[in-house]
């Protein structure tokens, strides 16, 4: 297995047990409301919401490559217009 699996597999056991253990009632206060609430409820809610939020900011970024293409004033010049014949012929041959 690849050291990347066994330490998500680690966090995932850990996160699991801590979960089980905090099962009691809490007061959670939220700007209007107070209720009741399970720890294992709101430490679940956010561990959840923090992996998301790492993930999306993680992620690798779309990127759009310009190198592929050259402009000009009058717009877009690909580069196959630019080349001569014999230049065509020497790539591909």
């Amino acid at each position: 297995m690849r050291t990347k699996t066994v330490i998500i597999i680690i966090f995932t056991v850990i996160i699991t047990i801590f979960l089980m253990i905090n099962t009691d009632a809490v007061e959670f206060n939220f700007i209007i409301f107070k209720k009741d609430v399970s720890k294992l409820l709101v430490i679940g809610v956010c561990t959840f919401v923090g992996f998301i939020l790492g993930y999306m900011t993680g992620r690798p970024k779309t990127t759009i490559s310009t190198y592929d293409r050259e402009t000009d004033d009058r717009g877009p010049v690909t580069s196959k217009s630019t080349l001569s014949d014999e230049d065509r012929d020497y790539i591909n041959p």
